[in-house]
């Protein structure tokens, strides 16, 4: 009987209560690594939890909060001897035009999804880096390549997370561990449903045309799945992955060339 490809590890998967998060920790799991999942909403993340196949820890976070981000971290480290994977995944997208983000919409959106990605990573990189094999995936989005119109600040800060990763995977080239970013478009998710209902209680438009407007910018015409974004993390942590590194990869349908 063949190892599983991630058989030993120990992986920690931020946002993984559902949508991307929830995806990434079941084909972790899947692959044969042992999965801490993090998220705010603790009974969401106990019961995706109790669907995977080995057991999971669960452990509540704020990952905009230092505080809480280390008290999480800690509580990794009681329980795993390591941690080999680190997905950043935790997100929020608010939408607002630019002259109407105020500073508490733009300090959202930084803190979630850039110091969010910033804090979790810091608490990893001292002992990864001195292991013989470590990955770390941040989950961006189409809006860290290119802008788009009334998010300004949820592009700021995914441009950012992407910068970071670029800079880091330089700083440990030298290391086994490897630093890329997946860049999902318009996924099935709750933040996109969300953006769904707000085109539509603002313009008056239907499900279907908000839709539509959503996925006219996928070549393809529709939603990402979860399950996509996942595998491309799945592959970027695999031991075959080594010398990808640096890389912010858009699973987006050809949106982004």
């Amino acid at each position: 009987m063949h190892a599983l490809p991630l058989e030993g590890t120990y992986a920690v998967v931020t946002g993984a209560g559902r949508g991307i998060g929830a995806a990434i920790a079941s084909a972790l799991d899947e692959a044969g690594a042992q999965v801490a999942l993090l998220g705010r909403d603790t009974t969401r993340l106990a019961a995706h939890a109790a669907t995977l196949r080995r057991p999971a820890i669960t452990v509540a976070v704020d990952v905009a909060d230092e505080a809480s981000v280390a008290n999480a971290f800690a509580t990794i480290r009681e329980r795993f001897p390591r941690i080999d994977i680190l997905v950043n995944n935790a997100g929020l997208a608010d939408s607002a035009p630019f002259a109407k983000s105020d500073r508490a919409l733009w300090d959202r959106m930084l803190g979630v999804n850039l110091t969010g990605t910033y804090l979790c990573t810091r608490e990893v990189v001292p002992a990864m880096a001195k292991q013989p094999f470590g990955r770390i995936v941040n989950v961006a989005s189409t809006a860290g390549l290119v802008g788009y119109a009334y998010v300004a600040a949820y592009c700021a800060a995914k441009h950012g997370v992407v910068g970071l990763t670029r800079a880091l995977a330089l700083e440990l080239a030298k290391t086994s561990v490897t630093v890329n970013a997946v860049c999902p478009g318009y996924t099935e998710t709750d933040i996109v449903r969300d953006a769904v209902a707000n085109i539509v209680a603002k313009t008056g438009r239907s499900e279907a045309d908000a839709r539509a407007a959503l996925t006219a910018r996928n070549p393809q015409g529709r939603m990402i799945r979860p399950e996509e974004v996942a595998s491309a993390v799945l592959w970027l942590c695999s031991t075959g992955a080594a010398s990808i590194t640096g890389q912010a990869i858009a699973v987006a349908g050809g949106e982004i060339q």
